[in-house]
């Protein structure tokens, strides 16, 4: 290689990589803004990952030209384009990857759907493109793909019987977000007593967040089988009760109207609220020297119910004060055995 050879290698290289930064520093942004535009997300995804490697391809380019222009033996060519075919089916398919996988986490724009986002989703669907890439490689290459894919099934097979405890819980997971009753962000509560919102769901576990900001761990097939209850279907909204026992001697009316006077006070003020729900109070038995009401509120979703229970019972508690309304009172009868004062001498 002459040093004429070699400065025309460096110029092709140096001609491609200032080509990729011209696209990359002012043309990518442009076509970004346009994509930021429009209502569809995934737009946006596709122009910022392809701007990540814009460079890398003008250089690979480039260099490809630049020996392209040498006095080289054929065979030596034949390599460069076979690398260079190669390099840009990688780079193709971590691009193909990465948008597929990432729309299935974009939300989209105006609505609350969203497209189901659990890792075990995007980390199959990166799996299937990553095989597909590395066959299309092999196949570039004049490899046969047909006896790698039947040594495939066998082995696929073994490995299933080996590994049926994780095959259970993957294929759980799947039906999992394919039943749509439990999804990323949800409360849910399991029979088990744990409560929290859904984390993530994995290939092998679902993790659960809790109040306390504290994870909880489930494998999928326990999961599964287990009875869960989900505060946020069919919608959000939740209405909750909050029980007071009053004693029989107040008037039944004007403790229901004030009742619902704190209930509309506090939805009100208080923050997660449904303003236009309307109060609702009921008796619901009676029993030893008392009366048993349940006052029912309702919140835009479960995580709001316990400050709002908490300022309704504070509320309530004052104005039945104010009011001179009498709370229930536990009242127990006491026998006392009176020991014989002359007893034996």
């Amino acid at each position: 290689m002459t040093d004429d050879d070699i400065f025309k290698l460096v110029a092709w290289i140096l001609a491609g990589f200032a080509f990729g930064f011209i696209i990359h520093r002012w043309v990518m942004p442009i076509l970004s803004k346009l994509a930021s535009r429009t209502r569809l997300k995934s737009d946006d995804l596709i122009v910022e990952t392809i701007r990540q490697w814009i460079i890398s391809w003008f250089v690979a380019l480039g260099l490809f030209i630049g020996l392209r222009r040498i006095d080289m033996d054929m065979r030596y060519h034949n390599w460069l384009a076979n690398g260079l075919m190669i390099f840009y089916i990688i780079s193709a398919t971590f691009i193909l990857a990465r948008v597929i996988s990432g729309m299935l986490r974009i939300k989209a724009s105006g609505t609350d759907t969203v497209i189901p986002s659990s890792s075990i989703i995007g980390n199959i669907v990166r799996a299937i493109i990553y095989i597909i890439g590395l066959l299309i490689i092999l196949q570039s290459q004049g490899i046969s793909i047909t006896p790698i894919l039947t040594a495939l099934g066998v082995g696929g097979l073994a490995v299933a019987l080996a590994l049926q405890p994780t095959l259970s819980n993957l294929f759980a997971g799947l039906q999992i977000i394919a039943s749509g009753k439990i999804n990323h962000g949800d409360f849910v509560k399991l029979s088990t007593g744990e409560d929290g919102f859904i984390d993530d769901i994995t290939w092998r576990s679902t993790t659960i967040r809790g109040d306390a900001d504290h994870t909880v761990i489930v494998p999928n097939s326990k999961l599964a089988d287990m009875i869960v209850t989900n505060y946020y279907l069919p919608t959000k909204e939740l209405s909750f009760s909050v029980e007071a026992a009053i004693s029989p001697d107040n008037d039944l009316d004007r403790v229901e109207k004030i009742t619902k006077e704190v209930i509309a006070a506090t939805q009100k003020e208080c923050e997660g609220t449904v303003k236009d729900f309307e109060p609702v109070v009921r008796y619901f038995s009676v029993g030893d020297n008392r009366i048993n009401l349940r006052a029912i509120l309702r919140v835009s979703e479960y995580s709001y119910k316990f400050p709002v229970r908490h300022q309704f019972i504070k509320n309530l508690h004052k104005r039945f004060q104010q009011e001179r309304i009498n709370m229930a009172v536990s009242l127990q009868t006491l026998y006392i055995k009176k020991e014989d004062a002359g007893g034996d001498a």
